[in-house]
């Protein structure tokens, strides 16, 4: 039965930064607690969909009981989870993707790695859109949009805001993402990460928001898409007790 007929309800939160060495002790042995906190928040909007875009984990060197923490967090959340792979942890061969049964889990929907650059949910009418980091090196996170499907349309990205970027000039910030390719994305939300603060940017038309890391905004976003057309985006605060 399809649900396109109603408004639909999609989280978003970035740079959840799961580690062993820092995290873990700060959260009083729990190093997955932000994502924790996160889904458990995302659960509680009524979420219909989970974004992490980007940087879910700090690195590739995260001990495997812990990737499998993560993945059983994903797993009793029970919503469909998009993971945008940022420039902590690329999409690249032997990573922390191929720790834990990550691959495999079912609702996990892992740009560029267990599926391709796109994730269409036909009962919801929406489509989510996100290039993966695949290395350690700089690239446009907006390049190439694509010919959408569906009515809803979100695309991620995990890179640094610049009205108009100038790529010409080194040393500078890298995976710059700017007004006019906010503008050509064609969607209907914008998801952001690489930013520790939530804030909304963009001069143009389309909702373009950086979530925030959960454990710095305190907050994930929500991003409620209307049955009658439009979205409508808030942050919503977090349990952390």
């Amino acid at each position: 039965m399809s649900d396109s007929g109603r408004d639909i309800v999609v989280a978003h939160t970035s740079d959840v930064h799961v580690e062993h060495d820092y995290a873990t002790p700060l959260n009083k042995g729990d190093g997955a607690k932000p994502l924790a906190v996160a889904l458990a928040g995302a659960r509680g909007a009524g979420a219909d969909v989970v974004l992490l875009c980007g940087d879910t984990f700090d690195c590739h060197r995260i001990p495997a009981q812990l990737a499998q923490r993560v993945g059983d967090l994903v797993r009793e959340a029970g919503l469909p989870v998009v993971l945008l792979p940022g420039n902590h942890d690329p999409a690249i061969e032997d990573a922390i993707w191929d720790a834990g049964g990550l691959r495999e889990i079912e609702n996990l929907h892992i740009l560029g790695v267990n599926c391709g650059e796109r994730v269409c949910f036909p009962r919801l009418d929406l489509e989510v859109w996100g290039r993966p980091h695949r290395d350690y090196g700089d690239m446009i996170p907006l390049e190439a949009p694509p010919d959408w499907r569906a009515r809803r349309r979100i695309a991620m990205a995990h890179g640094h805001y610049e009205p108009v970027p100038d790529r010409s000039i080194h040393p500078r910030a890298a995976w710059l993402i700017g007004d006019e390719e906010i503008a050509a994305s064609g969607a209907h939300y914008l998801a952001l990460g690489h930013w520790n603060r939530a804030v909304k940017v963009g001069e143009g038309p389309t909702p373009a928001y950086y979530s925030g890391s959960p454990d710095y905004a305190r907050t994930i976003n929500i991003a409620r898409f209307r049955a009658t057309g439009g979205v409508e985006v808030w942050r919503h605060p977090l349990d952390w007790r």
